[in-house]
């Protein structure tokens, strides 16, 4: 793109998270020189989420603004303002002040939390997204109420765990058999259930929740919960319902249907983040990835195709982590079509790792308290390196050492 042409291209990002302020950063250092302006439904100043469920939590950070200085940016920031349509003829969103035009528009609205049916409104019932959540359950904390998690992910064990460490008492109630259901097979999940009772927190599987009142939380089978505080963590859906009419392709989740560029099915609009799937070569299929790391490395991406330095597919080795339990959990890859699994050390151990293979080629590696197999394992990953079954199972061996 010429730099006169950037210099009178306007650029609305709609979604001021991670997604959106790291399009604006990158938009800048990769020199586009036309107006930027960055619109987030929250009136907080834009900041990082993953704090929330820790430190925030806890009390020992009252916010995780991002460190980022807008000014000297030259990033317009419109704070408090929800975004109601796109009207892609016009080249126009609206919102609740008026019509804002853009020339390339980006979307990184995020996702919304899955809300328990019949607990909306109950007082005592919480979801874990925004700062203003965080700040809601830290009196939770504080006055170590009696608190029931529905949902045993990601989100459900980290609560859990600032939980029983700010001294509540804590039940989870999971629907499945197991922990982490949706992301990992039984038998990795399996493991991870132990980790509950050894932290203090009660895990009840199989169990669905009936309903929610005040002061109690009643399952499908009858049994009663004593509740002074429920925190809802069942999963999260694209926050895409303002795009309705837009003409804009969504898949059945409700995410945007983004190409290898992160491209939208309209003309000059993009889409990035926990809001869009795009498809990946790598692994044969498309991705929603609900995670930081893919709202960080994204908006390179988006911003080296609008400023024409395409920088070529968007096709990533997913990567998240998470702390629970005390301990240091992470993730890299797309197990879905492995058809060999290895375990590196036992589970019963403090540290462990498994990790997926297809045709011999690490697709996937799940480390325990082992950063540097989580290291190794992803460059592997990345390059398709083939290793020896044997060597990789060997939790003595470093994984780089077992490549074929």
């Amino acid at each position: 793109m010429s730099e006169q042409k950037q210099a009178q291209q306007q650029v609305v990002i709609v979604g001021a998270g991670m997604a959106g302020v790291q399009t604006a950063v990158a938009l800048r250092e990769q020199g586009f020189t036309g107006p930027v302006t960055l619109i987030g439904g929250e009136p907080h100043q834009p900041y990082d989420r993953p704090p929330l469920s820790k430190a925030i939590l806890l009390g020992k950070a009252e916010d995780s603004a991002f460190d980022v200085d807008f000014e000297a940016l030259d990033v317009e920031l419109r704070l408090g303002l929800d975004v109601t349509g796109l009207r892609a003829a016009d080249h126009e969103i609206d919102t609740e002040a008026g019509p804002v035009p853009y020339d390339v528009l980006v979307v990184a609205t995020g996702a919304h939390p899955i809300t328990l049916p019949g607990a909306e409104g109950v007082p005592g019932v919480h979801l874990l997204r925004t700062l203003d959540d965080a700040v809601r359950l830290g009196p939770v904390l504080e006055r170590r109420h009696t608190v029931v998690v529905v949902g045993a992910g990601w989100i459900g064990a980290e609560f859990a765990t600032a939980a029983r460490e700010a001294g509540c008492a804590v039940t989870v109630v999971e629907a499945a058999d197991r922990p982490l259901a949706g992301a990992l097979p039984a038998e990795v999940a399996a493991p991870m259930a132990g980790w509950y009772g050894a932290n203090g927190a009660e895990l009840l599987t199989h169990a669905r929740v009936d309903t929610v009142e005040t002061g109690r939380v009643v399952l499908a089978d009858g049994r009663e919960l004593p509740a002074d505080a429920v925190v809802v963590g069942i999963g999260a859906r694209p926050a895409t319902g303002w795009l309705a009419g837009s003409g804009i392709a969504l898949d059945p989740s409700g995410a945007v249907t983004a190409d290898e560029r992160l491209r939208t099915s309209l003309p000059d609009v993009y889409a990035v983040g926990d809001c869009a799937s795009y498809p990946s070569a790598r692994y044969g299929e498309r991705l929603l990835v609900h995670h930081w790391d893919n709202a960080l490395q994204g908006p390179r991406t988006v911003a080296a195709t609008i400023t024409g330095a395409d920088t070529g597919p968007y096709d990533p080795v997913p990567y998240f982590w998470s702390e629970q339990f005390g301990r240091f959990v992470q993730y890299a890859g797309h197990h879905a079509d492995a058809d060999e699994l290895l375990w590196r050390g036992d589970p019963a151990e403090d540290t462990w790792s498994v990790l997926w293979l297809r045709a011999g080629v690490p697709v996937a590696l799940l480390a325990v308290g082992r950063p540097r197999d989580l290291a190794q394992g992803r460059k592997l990953i990345e390059t398709a390196t083939a290793v020896d079954p044997a060597r990789a199972a060997d939790p003595s061996v470093p994984l780089k050492a077992a490549v074929r």
